[in-house]
């Protein structure tokens, strides 16, 4: 890497946004190298190793748009588990050569500008130095996990796996008592490998999660030929066109009020029935800002998850007749048996708001009313310092000499959900500020800023997408010879505004969630 220290751009990360930024700046001609910490690509797919582990996003939603890397692939099922996605990063490498041009285990550490010389020195846990002209942060939402703080978490005598570090050789589950301590997305998948298996299985739940069905099925080499011929080109220019970056859209807003009940309720049954992200984000778009209409979304929900669960206490736990929250305004988990676990035998829920966990013991956790629940095995589905940590958890410096992380103590702030004041030639897709909690990797490697999402922006702003952006970026630079650029302070404020000003339009106020930077 030596002679490599002068970089044109250095790439952290390899996930779908690194190495669409990695494969966009070589042919742009730009000399770019990739850091990643793992061993091998795939971002957030290369550390959920965890049972279950599987995309919320249907496959034709869940992949590059170029002609050259869809042309000859083929999935498998309607949502990619992660085994088939990390086959896919195997096979983008070989399409693309992306490894010539990759450090794998090497860990970004800390970063600092040099106002001399408009360069970053970077300094990674292997001893590399490099001194590229620009920093592009591929670090995801997701990749700094969060631990709770349990008092005595340290002294449980069983196996305690994080789900964002579980073993590569896996971890044997079978006529083991288990517990798992969180029901977001990850916890739900954990939930239905473990209970078919465990001899016993105890779930801590805090909030109930709202999921949906995922009506999972196989997906034919012969359907997808057909898709390729015409369809794929459309879907893919129409995810750049919807509130989400998926290929169907809300119903406009007001279309609520123009339906009668029984039409109304005719339409969230199909799309129910279609299942994965269709009765969330291509449903009613007035249920982000309309109680009304949240709290009918809401009803015709529980009325389905209510016919999956027999034991009334588990009914009260689970789909609870009022609303932990506004049903959408936290990502929505996606589940195939989830709630047929809770009719089980072996499976007991714990409600932490009624009862909440006191400590952790050798022999497992302790809740109020002074029952120790008994564990070989507790899984850890606590989730990720979301979207700042992943960028704050390297020592990164700015002009004033300030960690990024203390400066977003103070609040976080960013200009497009893109850069930051104060820290030149570095930028971030998939990050804070941007169309991030609503959308997904691929799509967000090649997406329109949070702006067109609320349908604020005018037309030319759907065409300024991220990942894209950043490479027209740089190539203006280059053919202008600048050497620098940075947000000006005021633009960055404003940015900050518009965002906020977007955001309070909703019903996502006051719900605790990584949308709201809870966790």
């Amino acid at each position: 890497m030596r002679e490599h220290q002068n970089l044109d751009v250095l790439v952290i990360g390899a996930g779908f946004n690194g190495v669409y930024q990695l494969h966009k700046l070589r042919k742009a001609g730009f000399l770019v190298k990739v850091f990643e910490a793992g061993s091998g690509l795939g971002g957030v797919w290369y550390w959920n190793r965890y049972p279950g582990a599987r995309v919320d996003t249907e496959f034709s939603d869940y992949q590059f748009s170029l002609k050259e890397l869809w042309e000859d692939w083929n999935w498998t099922e309607r949502f990619p588990g992660r085994q088939e996605l990390i086959n896919y990063f195997s096979y983008i490498d070989r399409k693309l050569d992306l490894n010539r041009d990759i450090s794998f285990n090497t860990r970004v550490t800390s970063a600092s500008f040099d106002s001399t010389t408009n360069r970053w020195s970077v300094f990674t846990n292997v001893g590399i130095t490099v001194n590229p002209r620009f920093l592009v942060l591929c670090t995801g939402f997701a990749s700094k996990p969060l631990f709770p703080n349990i008092l005595g978490l340290d002294t449980f005598q069983g196996t305690v796996h994080h789900t964002s570090s579980w073993p590569q050789v896996g971890h044997d589950m079978t006529g083991k008592r288990v517990g798992v301590l969180g029901t977001g997305a990850s916890g739900v998948q954990v939930i239905q490998e473990a209970a078919p298996i465990a001899g016993h299985l105890t779930v801590f739940q805090r909030t109930p999660n709202l999921a949906l069905p995922m009506n999972q099925r196989r997906i034919s080499v012969a359907t997808q030929t057909r898709m390729k011929e015409d369809m794929y080109p459309i879907l893919f220019k129409r995810r750049q066109q919807t509130f989400t970056g998926f290929h169907y859209d809300y119903l406009p807003l007001g279309r609520f009020y123009d339906m009668s009940p029984e039409e109304r309720y005719i339409f969230l049954d199909d799309v129910w029935k279609k299942g994965g992200f269709h009765y969330w984000l291509g449903s009613f778009g007035d249920l982000f800002f309309d109680q009304k209409v949240n709290d009918e979304v809401y009803a015709f929900w529980r009325k389905k998850v209510l016919e999956r669960v027999r034991n009334p206490a588990m009914q009260r736990k689970l789909a609870p007749e009022k609303p932990p929250h506004p049903f959408g305004v936290k990502r929505v988990s996606l589940e195939q048996c989830y709630y047929e676990v809770f009719n089980q035998p072996n499976v007991a829920l714990i409600d932490i708001n009624e009862n909440p966990i006191v400590e952790i013991t050798q022999k497992g956790v302790k809740t109020q009313d002074g029952v120790v629940h008994d564990l070989d095995v507790l899984v850890l589905a606590t989730g990720f310092d979301a979207v700042t940590g992943s960028i704050s958890q390297i020592d990164i410096t700015g002009m004033d000499g300030i960690s990024i992380g203390d400066k977003w103590k103070k609040g976080p702030s960013t200009y497009l959900g893109m850069t930051v004041s104060g820290y030149p030639n570095m930028f971030f897709p998939y990050g804070l500020h941007g169309p991030t909690a609503l959308c997904n990797g691929p799509t967000c490697a090649v997406r329109p800023s949070i702006d067109t999402l609320f349908r604020e922006s005018n037309n030319n702003s759907s065409q300024e997408i991220q990942g894209d952006w950043i490479v027209d970026c740089l190539t203006y630079l280059r053919r202008h010879n600048y050497t620098r650029i940075d947000a000006k302070r005021e633009a960055s404020e404003a940015w900050v505004q518009r965002v906020a000003d977007i955001f309070s339009k909703g019903l996502f106020d006051g719900t605790k969630s990584w949308y709201t930077g809870a966790n």
